[in-house]
């Protein structure tokens, strides 16, 4: 695990824009082609918009670039909950990408079928070799939760590397999640994460000792790939390492 620190907002945001390119020519070098998770929220949103930006957007090979989703709202693409309607405004749409290079999570069925459904589409995607993203992003919730892996929910205790339906109590509402597993079979994984809101959590999950009811993201250990979290100095308060 790699943890890198930042000054500000902005130099976090540049910093894993840069890492995005670095994975991205690599992979595509590698194998033809990019495989990225995005994960949901304000923070990749101005990840997404920056990487659009003329800034960077002549830096990746975006025509090989093929992307998923890390997690999922249960919410029609058009609601603006929904992590895929917020991704394709923020990156998908300002890239001018073809629909083949997509894959949302179909909401329009039961939670269970949509995972069911997506875990195929992953493994089709893969063509039968083991499901390993070359990039998976990742945020920090307050409660220590990544991806739809929310603390006190079964799907924290799934060995498959899959993709399963979340129901959260407090909101009364389901999430689509790629499992612990399936994270953690990415070539690369990266968290970002910045404010000082999100400093206890941080500290839960990078120093204190293991606990994934409480802090689920402690799950997040790569088998066989590279750890890496984009923190600015406020998020990272809490260290003391």
């Amino acid at each position: 695990m790699k943890i890198n620190v930042f000054k500000t907002e902005d130099e976090v945001l540049d910093g894993l824009a840069d890492y995005f390119v670095e994975v991205a020519a690599k992979s595509i070098k590698h194998h033809g082609q990019f495989s990225v998770a995005l994960s949901g929220g304000n923070s990749p949103k101005k990840l997404y918009e920056l990487l659009a930006s003329p800034k960077f957007r002549d830096k990746v090979e975006w025509k090989k670039v093929h992307f998923f989703f890390g997690d999922e709202r249960y919410v029609p693409h058009t609601d603006p909950q929904s992590n895929y309607l917020m991704a394709k405004k923020a990156i998908l749409e300002p890239l001018d990408l073809s629909y083949r290079q997509i894959f949302p999570v179909n909401t329009s069925v039961s939670p269970e079928e949509a995972a069911a459904r997506y875990t195929n589409d992953i493994n089709l995607y893969f063509a039968g070799f083991d499901a390993r993203f070359d990039l998976v992003l990742l945020g920090l919730g307050d409660n220590s939760h990544t991806a739809s892996l929310f603390p006190h929910t079964p799907v924290l205790h799934d060995k498959t590397a899959s993709v399963k339906e979340v129901f959260l109590d407090d909101q009364q509402v389901f999430r689509i999640t790629m499992t612990a597993p399936l994270i953690n079979q990415a070539h690369h994984i990266a968290y970002l994460v910045y404010g000082a809101g999100k400093a206890e959590a941080v500290h839960h999950v990078i120093e204190d000792k293991r606990d994934i009811e409480n802090y689920p993201a402690q799950l997040i250990k790569p088998t066989d790939g590279d750890l890496q979290w984009f923190l600015d100095t406020s998020a990272a308060s809490l260290l003391k390492n």
